[in-house]
This record gives structure tokens, C-alpha cells and sequence, in this order.
């Protein structure tokens, strides 16, 4: 059972480091055991501290700050005659849910941006940090933001200016160098350790890495590593919906990450910048999309109402605070939080607003700073201009583009014309109305029961034929997968939706609940139910042999990799030989080399048996995971092209 409450207060990452750094070896041994269900005996206090028991002599109280966090060491209090250098205070501190990284400042001077720690993506508890991108420190101001993402036809080019002076190639001080060089160490221990060793001295030695990397101006790699130490928490207390694929997506993320910095890449995607740093965006004009609830593991729930400005670029509205499933719920219908609009979420999707003063995010989310003026405007039909442009094109040309930049796919939004086929396991199966489309997967875009997403997907798959006009986030790690945010009727088709008029012709699956009246009478012509879901390519791959070997490494450490690998090294050909055979002999070269990394036993000059470095083993790793990575990406995104034989040839 997880040792994480809701009672505990969120603590920054560096307290929890300086409190576990503080500790002798002999309290270090005993900190997981003292870690583990101390957390159930908190208490409220009526001022507002939780205090936790540890024994009859000491007493550890935590007075969270206004923000309702430990955000400093003095924050955190014990009786016993040890403190602060005590086990019980570093156990209630190890204990609480690790808080997100503090916002940055607004970049234009007066603005107030609200602290908005949790996202669409953020389901999985990865909360905050999860999507920053960027440099750290108070943004420079900016004349012009580019926008988040761009749907419609380009622009006509301008005229040709004078070329301007290069710009001098962006170079890493000598503090960067050295954090992400420590990070890259402690990150390349944390691996060799595994899930089973990876406890919470060696995340604290990950979240002081994290802190340094932050202060150093390497947000990117301190979102990493926050997401290293979440992953492994919930892989060691088994928590409810803890996946070990996205554990060990997460070391590839951060090994990545701190392993270029550490050699000196300065790439601006690498250092990242400053979560939520809002930059003045001018005046704009947008039009409602489609709104989706937010619902976070670590207890944020609220809304996001996805707009279009008039040349397709793409932004958004968030409102998103503590509540957890009551305010995802209620968020929909409440007031629009921008410039004085007398809009809610649910009059925003279907409308729009012109906005004065706008600030911006890097991720196009729009603020709502004291300055900003906003006012509402009609709303536009997904078959007008720019919302047409999302429906343009065949779904695979738009997944093939998105799965060349996976920086931008977890906010990616994909438009297409289905006709339904019927459900198929957990699955609604369509099929694009195209020549020769390929079977979709249609999941719930969050699967939790007290959201509208899969009740409205079930009454869909009774209604076998029916065409729908989809809006919808794709699943990169899923062949051919969508996860619809909205629905409406296709144009011009005799047997689709019967939306009310005031719907403006789309319904958001996560809110608006889908009743008969909304369906055609009558039945369509029979569609045929295929006897299986199609092939998987990613399943059918063996790929999974790669796969397995990284994920026994996540979870065992280096010693159950080698373990594994040795128990099949006489089987070496029967191992690998099926990745030579499909054409994957990089996977097999790979995945064998990281197998006699992990199993190499050096010794020292007197012949004696040394431990390893984790360096070599981490790279080792990396490389696999790397490879592994860019060949499922490719076999996904052939997945939803029609031609079956291009799905092989995609991933060698």
C-alpha cells in the first residue's frame, strides 16, 4: 500500500534531500523501514500543522507555508534530542508527496499568473514539472510569442530582408556542466540500483541533483529526475495504475537528457525553459475547440478548453487546482478566469474571445494577468475556417509528422471522419472514411468511471455505422489509437449525429452526455465486425525481447538484468535470433551488448572482484532504450497507414 496521504502536506524536493543528506549511515539503513506507514498516523492540527507519532518521545510537526507546502527546512520539527539531524523528521518528510517545482515569474511587469501545476497529460501524477521545457530564471520580454502549434495552410512568404549577423552558438557555464554531470551520475546509480535498491537514499540523492540542475538553469533535467523519484515511489509501494513501461521511459528521459547536457550540448531543447513562463502575446482572436476534464493521482482536478486563433495556431485555457473528480466536474460550466469574460468553459468551447494584452506560455496556454482584456465573440463550426484544417488531411500524414517531433505529441490534437465499426474488447473500433484506412482504436481519454469519456464511447459502439467527426489526442504508445476529446456529425452523411443546434455541432465526451436522441433513427447498413482487432505490429514484434530486458534492469537493477542474461546466454541465437530474422539486427546488437555491460565483473590490480562503474552501463542502457524507443515510434506511426507491409520495413 502506498505510504503517500492526503493529510501529509507536499514537500519540496530540496528539504527532502537536505533532511535525508543530514543522516548518519547507521539512520540511513533504517530510513525505508521508518518511511513505511508512518504516514497513517498523522493528525490535523486547528492551526493547520499534521503531526506525526513516532514513539512515546517524539513528535514530528509540519507547518506547511501559505502555499500549503514544506518549502523550507524550518517548516519541519522534531521533539527528539537529535533534531533536526534525526531519522523520525527525515521518515514524515520521506513520507509526504513530493510538491511542484514553483512557477515562474510573468514576463510582462504588473501580471499575475495563477499557479496551475497539473495538465491534460497530467493523469499519471507526473504533475507540474512534467512539461517543462525551457531556461530557467525570469524570462526575457518578448515581442512576439510563437504559437503552440500551427493546423492551417502557411502563410505567404515575405520578402526577403537583409540576412542578419549569426548569433553566437549558446554555450553551457562551467555550473550547468557540473550539475548535469552530477546528474548524470546519480542517475546512472539509480539505475544500476533498480526499483528493489532505489530507495529513499537514493532518491534523495536524485533530488538533490534535481535541485542543483534547477538552480543551475536546467529545468528540463530537474523535470526528469522529479519524474524518476514519483515513478520509482510508486513502483516500490505498488501503487494502483503504476506501469513499469513508464518508469523506464522516464530513466531513458533523464539519462538523455543529463547525459547530453553533461557533454556540453546546449541545444535549447535540452536545457529547457522555465515552466509557465508567460511572455506578452499582443492582441489576439480565438475560437473555441473542445474542453476536456483534468483529473491528477496527486489530487489537482479542473478543465481545459482547447482554442484556435484565425491563421490555426493552437492554444489553450486551463483551470486547474486542488479538488480532485468534484472540480474535474464541476470545472466545465464554471466562469472563464480571463481578461473579465463573462464566459464559462463549457460557453467557451462553442464560442470565443478577443483578447487584449494577452500573455502567453511557450506551450500556448493563455494567462490571465491583471492587464489582459477580454471580450466574447461567436463561436465557429468545426467545418469553417480554421477548425476545418484539422479534418484536411488522412490521420497517418498527421502521426507521421507528430511521431518525427515527440515533443510536441502529448498536446497534439488530431482530427479525422470515422465510421463506427463496434467495440472490440476495451476498445470502440472506426474506420477512417477514406479508401483503404486502416482500423482505429478509439480509448477513453480518461478512463476514470465518474467521467463522461467511457459512457459516451459505450452508447457510440451501439450504434454500429454511424459516421463521426472526431477531435482527439493520439496514442503514441498504442498502434492506431485515439483518444477522442469531442465528437460531431460529418458533413454532408445521412447517418451521423443529431446534435442540438446549441451544441454548435460537437459534444465533448468528457462533459456533454450522449443520449439516443442524439443518434440517427433507424439502422445504417450492416457494418462487418472483423473476427480479431487486426494485427498489432508493436505486439507482434519482437521487440518485446528488448523491451524486457530494459524494464527487468528498471525493476531489478543491473544484477537482475545480468541474472537474466546469463540464464539464456547457451540460448544466445534463440534469444536474438527473431530480432536478426525481422530484420532488427541494431535491437539484437544492442540489446546483447547491454547484456555482457551488465554482466562484466571487473577486478582490481590484485585480482580481486570490484564493482562496476554504472557509467558504461548506463550508456549501455541508454543506447538500447534509445533505439528501442525510435523503432516503436516508427512502427506506430505505419500503424495507421494503410499499406501492412511498410509497418516491418518502418522499424529496421
Amino acid at each position: 500500500m502506498s505510504t503517500e496521504s492526503t493529510e501529509l502536506p507536499p514537500v519540496a524536493p530540496e528539504v527532502l534531500a537536505e533532511a535525508v543528506e543530514n543522516l548518519t549511515p547507521r539512520l540511513r539503513k533504517k530510513l525505508d523501514a521508518a518511511t513505511e506507514g508512518c504516514a497513517a498516523g498523522a493528525t490535523l492540527a486547528a492551526d493547520g500543522a499534521v503531526t506525526l507519532r513516532f514513539g512515546e518521545d517524539a513528535l514530528v510537526t509540519l507547518r506547511p507555508g501559505p502555499a500549503g507546502t514544506i518549502t523550507t527546512a524550518e517548516q519541519a520539527t522534531c521533539s527528539c534530542l537529535l533534531a533536526p539531524r534525526c531519522l523520525h523528521r527525515a521518515a514524515a518528510l520521506g513520507a509526504a508527496p513530493l510538491a511542484d517545482a514553483p512557477p515562474e515569474p510573468v514576463a510582462a511587469a504588473g501580471s499575475h499568473e495563477p499557479a496551475d501545476p497539473a495538465g491534460p497529460g497530467d493523469s499519471a501524477g507526473a504533475t507540474g514539472s512534467a512539461g517543462a521545457t525551457g531556461s530557467a530564471g525570469t524570462p526575457e520580454p518578448a515581442a512576439a510569442v510563437e504559437p503552440a502549434d500551427r493546423v492551417g495552410p502557411a502563410e505567404p512568404a515575405e520578402p526577403a530582408e537583409p540576412a542578419e549577423p549569426a548569433e553566437p552558438a549558446p554555450v553551457l557555464t562551467a555550473a550547468q556542466l557540473r550539475a548535469a554531470g552530477a546528474l548524470w551520475q546519480v542517475a546512472a546509480e539509480a539505475l544500476a540500483a533498480g526499483v528493489t535498491a532505489g530507495g529513499a537514499v537514493v532518491q534523495a540523492e536524485l533530488l538533490r541533483a534535481a535541485h542543483t540542475a534547477r538552480l543551475a538553469g536546467l529545468p528540463r533535467a530537474e523535470a526528469a529526475a522529479l519524474r524518476v523519484v514519483r515513478g520509482l515511489r510508486a513502483a516500490r509501494e505498488r501503487r494502483a495504475g503504476q506501469r513499469l513501461g513508464d518508469l523506464t521511459s522516464a530513466f531513458r528521459e533523464l539519462l538523455h537528457t543529463a547525459g547530453l547536457l553533461a557533454s556540453g550540448s546546449a541545444d535549447p531543447a535540452l536545457t529547457g525553459t522555465a515552466r509557465r513562463a508567460y511572455a506578452p502575446g499582443g492582441s489576439l482572436q480565438v475560437h473555441g475547440l473542445c474542453r476536456e476534464p483534468v483529473l491528477s493521482a496527486t489530487g489537482y482536478g479542473g478543465v481545459v478548453t482547447h482554442v484556435l486563433g484565425p491563421d490555426g495556431s493552437r492554444y489553450s485555457v486551463s483551470d486547474v487546482r486542488p479538488g480532485g473528480l468534484a472540480r474535474a466536474r464541476g470545472a466545465g460550466s464554471a466562469s472563464v478566469a480571463l481578461g473579465g469574460a463573462t464566459l464559462d468553459h463549457a460557453g467557451l468551447a462553442r464560442g470565443g474571445l478577443r483578447i487584449v494584452g494577452a500573455t502567453v506560455s511557450a506551450e500556448g496556454r493563455l494567462g490571465a494577468g491583471r492587464g489582459v482584456r477580454a471580450t466574447p465573440l461567436p463561436g465557429i463550426a468545426w467545418t469553417e475556417r480554421p477548425a476545418a484544417a484539422l479534418f484536411a488531411r488522412p490521420a497517418a500524414e498527421a502521426v507521421a509528422e507528430l511521431s518525427a517531433d515527440p515533443e510536441g505529441a502529448e498536446t497534439a490534437l488530431l482530427g479525422c471522419d470515422v465510421t463506427v465499426v463496434g467495440a472490440a474488447g476495451e476498445h470502440l473500433l472506426v474506420r477512417e472514411t477514406r479508401p483503404d484506412a486502416p482500423l482505429l482504436r478509439l480509448l477513453p481519454a480518461h478512463p476514470h468511471p465518474e467521467l463522461a469519456h467511457t459512457q459516451n464511447l459505450r452508447r457510440i459502439a451501439a450504434y454500429p455505422g454511424v459516421q463521426l467527426r472526431v477531435l482527439g489526442r493520439p496514442d503514441l504508445d498504442r498502434t492506431a489509437t485515439l483518444r477522442p476529446l469531442a465528437v460531431g456529425p460529418v458533413p454532408g452523411a445521412e447517418y451521423t449525429l443529431r446534435l442540438p443546434e446549441e451544441w454548435l455541432g460537437r459534444a465533448d465526451l468528457g462533459y456533454d452526455r450522449l443520449q439516443g436522441v442524439h443518434f440517427p433513427p433507424g439502422a445504417a447498413d450492416p457494418v462487418p465486425l472483423p473476427a480479431a482487432e487486426g494485427p498489432d505490429p508493436l505486439a507482434d514484434s519482437p521487440l518485446w525481447r528488448v523491451r524486457r530486458l530494459l524494464e527487468t534492469g528498471v525493476a531489478g537493477g543491473r544484477r537482475a538484468l545480468a541474472e537474466a542474461a546469463r540464464g539464456t546466454s547457451s540460448l544466445a541465437a534463440a534469444s536474438y535470433g527473431p530480432l536478426r530474422r525481422a530484420g532488427l539486427t541494431a535491437a539484437a546488437d544492442l540489446a546483447a551488448a547491454l547484456a555482457a555491460e551488465a554482466d562484466r565483473r571487473p577486478r582490481d590490480v590484485f585480482g580481486r572482484l570490484a564493482d562496476p562503474s554504472p557509467d558504461g552501463y548506463a550508456w549501455a542502457w541508454l543506447a538500447a532504450a534509445t533505439h528501442l524507443a525510435a523503432a516503436e515510434r516508427s512502427l506506430i506511426a505505419a500503424s495507421w497507414a494503410a499499406d501492412p507491409s511498410a509497418v516491418m520495413s518502418a522499424a529496421r
